[in-house]
């Protein structure tokens, strides 16, 4: 037989062989996959950011429907992804509060300054390794805009120095204090009263007047002021707790600094 023709032959066999295996295997090994998976894939926010404590939006939806995890937990999905969630899957839909990240930090460009010039690689990451930051407040925001670059909603930048949150295109998601090294970004459930403490320095106050104008110094008036014990000052700086706060803003009023504010109003 001619050698050429012999060859097509043998791989021709060969392929066909492969072939046989290949559907051999599909049918031997095929993994039976509900469709409601894919269809709760389809409504989630596609994000893939991690929120619900999931690897990605895919293994969110498996489960839901395998491991009867809640669905409420695409917080970029919001209502409308929990309310379509609820519909494949047969159920009542669950509440969700919108969580929204809060910045604590209030030091603009002129309310403080920088303890040196960095040239390297424009990263928060990377400057917080060089003496812990080049600001003169070594807990504040580093401004290298390590959150924006995370945000995959366009929902954070950087302005005057800091970062700045779009409340309007942040979905609580998260991805941006995960990438803050300074650890300045919290997700908190959103209220339009409650305000929060946009500082988080730890050194005594003089010393806070020192790095920056617009640092908590611990002068404890905004927890004298509040009737819920809402408000504690632990390591020089206050802290609310949301759970107990009623949004009187009575400590927004008081504090000399001006630290405490209501997200929403920002």
């Amino acid at each position: 037989m001619n050698p050429i023709i012999m060859a097509i032959v043998l791989v021709a066999v060969i392929g066909l062989i492969g072939a046989i295996i290949l559907v051999a295997a599909s049918i031997f090994m095929y993994v039976p996959v509900d469709e409601r998976v894919e269809k709760i894939t389809g409504v989630l926010a596609g994000a893939n950011c991690g929120a619900c404590g999931c690897a990605g939006c895919a293994d969110y939806a498996k489960s839901i429907v395998e491991d009867g995890n809640a669905i409420n937990k695409c917080t970029p999905g919001g209502a409308t992804t929990v309310a379509a969630i609820a519909e494949i899957m047969g159920v009542a839909a669950e509440a969700t509060v919108p969580m929204k990240a809060v910045v604590a930090c209030s030091g603009t460009c002129d309310k403080t300054s920088k303890k040196y010039e960095f040239e390297g690689i424009q990263s928060c990451q990377a400057v917080k390794g060089l003496y812990g930051g080049d600001g003169m407040c070594q807990y504040g925001c580093l401004g290298y805009g390590d959150c924006t670059r995370a945000c995959a909603f366009d929902a954070i930048h950087i302005v005057d120095g800091i970062a700045k949150v779009d409340r309007e295109k942040c979905t609580g998601c998260g991805a941006c204090a995960a990438a803050c090294p300074n650890h300045v970004i919290s997700v908190i459930p959103e209220h339009k009263r409650k305000p929060v403490v946009a500082c988080q320095n730890k050194d005594k106050g003089a010393q806070t007047r020192k790095s920056c104008t617009a640092g908590c110094i611990g002068c404890m008036k905004c927890t004298k002021v509040c009737h819920f014990d809402a408000i504690k000052v632990e390591n020089n700086v206050a802290y609310i707790d949301q759970e107990k706060c009623k949004g009187c803003q009575l400590c927004v009023k008081e504090c000399p600094m001006g630290v405490i504010h209501i997200p929403s109003a920002l």
